[in-house]
């Protein structure tokens, strides 16, 4: 019988530890009762009531919006940040350009809001820009947080790659822009992706940043949340909560799934190759005949 060793253990109480309470959740979900600690039997109510709960839905689509625009926006420019750190070796001010790329990720949040709502304050009274905060400065400010997060992935796969696949299509007649596209592009794809999905994460669970920059009508839902919760945590908040981790979970099945499919594309590619190489060679030491 197979004994559970000390990190087989700590492995599942780690697991316990952080699954546990999203499986309370969910089933509290499903409470009928309005005392999210009293179970009144089972009931799907509170699921129907969140179409009729305008304010709650409007947030979560506010912040679907907002993530969304900031991981398109993260991964653009912590991949051309990526590309000046790892294929320009040496500027003047490469070491400040580095510091001020990776700040976002040592920088206390609440800093980093205060900072961008006495940026915004003070264009508003240079250039009357922004007039009021909303979607737009969340956005801007997610994406000063999350670009920081893309260029540490896309540079550390940049700096994996083989340089001479980019030079032979350059001395084939290639210009740099087509094999960026068409050869960079597609062997960094997997951190892109990465990075996109950490973006995306961290700008809809983000709330210290959106509180601070944030103003009326542009409540995320965290912010919904965190109001909510100070008078007691209500069973649509778990409705909404189970809702998401729902969605989360299919992405993030399909993303292992399609990596998982890619993987084993590419692991028979490499069999198919060293099979064709081995039969090449042998059929060579037949048809080779030694002089008499």
């Amino acid at each position: 019988m197979k004994r559970f060793g000390f990190s087989n253990v700590m492995l599942w109480l780690g697991m316990l530890f952080i699954y546990v309470p999203m499986v309370i959740l969910v089933i509290y979900s499903f409470n009928a009762s309005r005392l999210v600690t009293v179970w009144g039997g089972w009931s799907v109510k509170w699921y129907v009531g969140l179409l009729d709960n305008s304010q709650l839905m409007g947030a979560v689509m506010r912040s679907l919006e907002i993530a969304l625009y900031t991981a398109i926006a993260a991964v653009v420019l912590g991949t051309l940040a990526a590309f000046v750190l790892t294929r320009i070796p040496r500027f003047r001010g490469r070491t400040l350009f580095g510091g001020m790329v990776t700040a976002p990720l040592v920088m206390p949040e609440v800093i980093t809001g205060l900072s961008l709502l006495l940026l915004f304050v003070a264009m508003a009274q240079l250039i009357g820009w922004p007039a009021e905060r909303g979607m737009t400065t969340i956005w801007i400010a997610h994406t000063t947080f999350c670009t920081a997060y893309v260029a540490v992935v896309v540079s550390s796969r940049l700096r994996e790659l083989d340089l001479s696949i980019e030079e032979a299509a350059m001395d084939l007649g290639a210009r740099p822009w087509k094999v960026f596209f068409l050869i960079t592009i597609p062997m960094i794809a997997p951190s892109l992706a990465a990075g996109a999905m950490m973006s995306f994460a961290l700008s809809l669970d983000d709330l210290v940043l959106a509180s601070f920059v944030s103003g009326p009508g542009a409540t995320t839902l965290p912010m919904e949340v965190f109001s909510a919760v100070r008078l007691g945590v209500k069973p649509d908040i778990n409705a909404i909560a189970s809702l998401i981790l729902l969605v989360v979970s299919f992405f993030t099945f399909l993303a292992w799934y399609f990596t998982r499919r890619a993987e084993e594309r590419r692991r028979r590619a490499i069999q198919q190759a060293m099979e064709t190489m081995a039969e090449e060679a042998a059929a060579s030491q037949t048809t080779w005949k030694p002089a008499a």
